[in-house]
Protein backbone atom coordinates (compact mmCIF):
# COMPACT_ATOMS: atom_id res chain seq x y z
CA UNK A 1 0.00 0.00 0.00
CA UNK A 2 3.04 2.03 0.09
CA UNK A 3 2.11 3.99 -3.45
CA UNK A 4 -1.43 4.09 -2.31
CA UNK A 5 -0.04 6.43 0.69
CA UNK A 6 2.26 8.18 -1.72
CA UNK A 7 -0.65 9.29 -4.04
CA UNK A 8 -2.69 10.04 -0.87
CA UNK A 9 0.34 12.30 0.37
CA UNK A 10 0.76 14.27 -3.11
CA UNK A 11 -3.44 14.51 -3.58
CA UNK A 12 -4.48 16.11 -0.77
CA UNK A 13 -1.05 18.46 -1.01
CA UNK A 14 0.80 17.65 2.57
CA UNK A 15 3.38 20.21 3.09
CA UNK A 16 4.58 18.30 5.92
CA UNK A 17 8.35 16.84 4.65
CA UNK A 18 7.98 12.89 4.30
CA UNK A 19 10.81 10.89 4.55
CA UNK A 20 10.22 7.13 3.47
CA UNK A 21 11.93 3.78 3.19
CA UNK A 22 11.51 0.37 1.04
CA UNK A 23 12.48 -2.67 2.62
CA UNK A 24 13.30 -5.65 0.50
CA UNK A 25 15.60 -3.75 -1.95
CA UNK A 26 18.38 -7.09 -2.29
CA UNK A 27 15.86 -9.38 -2.82
CA UNK A 28 16.58 -11.75 -6.19
CA UNK A 29 13.74 -11.88 -8.71
CA UNK A 30 11.31 -14.85 -7.58
CA UNK A 31 12.79 -14.78 -4.31
CA UNK A 32 10.36 -14.22 -0.84
CA UNK A 33 12.72 -12.97 1.71
CA UNK A 34 10.45 -12.47 4.65
CA UNK A 35 7.53 -10.12 4.79
CA UNK A 36 8.95 -7.71 2.29
CA UNK A 37 9.75 -10.06 0.06
CA UNK A 38 6.19 -11.74 0.24
CA UNK A 39 3.86 -8.65 -0.98
CA UNK A 40 5.69 -8.18 -3.71
CA UNK A 41 2.96 -8.82 -6.35
CA UNK A 42 4.91 -7.91 -10.08
CA UNK A 43 6.64 -6.00 -11.85
CA UNK A 44 4.75 -2.83 -10.94
CA UNK A 45 5.03 -3.89 -6.89
CA UNK A 46 8.86 -4.36 -6.68
CA UNK A 47 10.93 -2.22 -4.64
CA UNK A 48 12.20 0.19 -7.41
CA UNK A 49 8.87 0.47 -8.75
CA UNK A 50 7.44 1.57 -5.22
CA UNK A 51 10.67 3.73 -4.85
CA UNK A 52 10.17 5.76 -7.98
CA UNK A 53 6.59 6.52 -7.05
CA UNK A 54 7.59 7.63 -3.58
CA UNK A 55 9.94 10.16 -5.00
CA UNK A 56 7.34 11.07 -7.88
CA UNK A 57 5.19 12.46 -5.06
CA UNK A 58 7.24 14.27 -3.25
CA UNK A 59 8.53 11.89 -0.75
CA UNK A 60 12.29 11.88 0.37
CA UNK A 61 13.29 8.24 -0.21
CA UNK A 62 16.14 7.06 1.14
CA UNK A 63 17.86 3.77 0.17
CA UNK A 64 18.77 2.32 3.88
CA UNK A 65 17.39 2.72 7.36
CA UNK A 66 20.77 4.45 8.27
CA UNK A 67 19.93 7.77 5.77
CA UNK A 68 16.81 8.26 7.64
CA UNK A 69 18.07 10.96 10.67
CA UNK A 70 20.81 12.60 8.01
CA UNK A 71 18.12 12.96 5.05
CA UNK A 72 15.04 14.06 8.14
CA UNK A 73 17.49 16.81 9.29
CA UNK A 74 18.26 18.00 6.09
CA UNK A 75 14.55 18.46 4.59
CA UNK A 76 13.65 19.99 7.60
CA UNK A 77 16.70 22.92 7.56
CA UNK A 78 19.28 21.01 10.25
CA UNK A 79 22.65 21.00 10.00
Amino acid sequence: MEAEAARWIKETGNKKPTVGFIAGQTAPPGRRMGHAGAIVGGADDTAAAKMAIMRECGIHVVDSLAEISDTMLRVLGGK
